[in-house]
């Protein structure tokens, strides 16, 4: 799963990411101006985002992001003396805050809570769709009670797709979730892998779920 760190105090920033890339894949911003043109990407399950920000700060990040309906959890850094800013963050749209100084378990438990939250993991953890389960520790999915073996590349975007089921991802969107804005490749390979992807699933009938969206991108949908 993919995150958003904003953070301006670049050492902390630091800490963060080393503390969360052991789990996830983690994206760093160290501006709110950075930081607001990658949240609005919507390619995050989820932004750990700083009040307090050079240019842009967090709570205008927030509403921005929301004003173009982007759902995705935000958890605010606050300082702890700032009650107000805790409030405020919870009113503009974020879902949860995390006090400074804090601890990394705590930290990981919160992030952990948030996507039980919006559905994107399980208590178990499990990311499933129907009868398809991703299984996170071999890069292999479980169809029909059958094991499919897939590439990373492969996984990555059906996690993807799955975490996102019933909702249009637009090519961009997945080019720059799987392939990163500073890939070497083009948004064609989008195309490629969709194809792999459905030939996978064919067998299993499950390839017509992965729905072409005429001139914008893809939904993972039962037909």
């Amino acid at each position: 799963m993919k995150v958003l760190v904003v953070e301006d105090n670049v050492s902390l920033l630091e800490s963060i990411r080393q503390i969360l890339t052991d789990e996830y894949e983690v994206d760093t911003a160290d501006n709110g101006e950075d930081g607001l043109f990658m949240a609005q990407q919507s390619i995050y399950d989820i932004i750990i985002l700083d009040v307090m920000l050079p240019g842009i700060d967090g709570f205008e990040i927030v509403r921005k992001i929301r004003e173009a309906k982007i759902d995705t959890s935000v958890l605010f850094l606050t300082a702890k003396d700032a009650l107000e800013d805790r409030v405020k963050g919870l009113e503009m749209g974020g879902d949860d805050y995390l006090v400074k100084p804090f601890q990394a378990p705590e930290l990981k438990a919160r992030i952990r809570a948030l996507l039980r939250r919006s559905g994107i993991i399980s208590l178990e953890q499990h990311v499933k769709y129907r009868n398809i389960e991703l299984l996170e520790k071999e890069k292999d999915i479980l169809v029909d009670g059958k094991v499919i073996k897939m590439t990373l590349k492969q996984f990555e975007l059906l996690e993807y797709l799955i975490q996102n089921n019933g909702k249009i991802l637009t090519r961009e969107q997945i080019f720059d979730r799987i392939w990163g804005f500073d890939s070497d490749t083009t948004i064609a390979i989008v195309e490629v892998f969709i194809h792999h992807l459905r030939k996978k699933l064919e067998p299993f009938n499950y390839h017509k779920d992965i729905q072409t969206v005429r001139g914008i991108g893809y939904m993972l949908k039962q037909p």
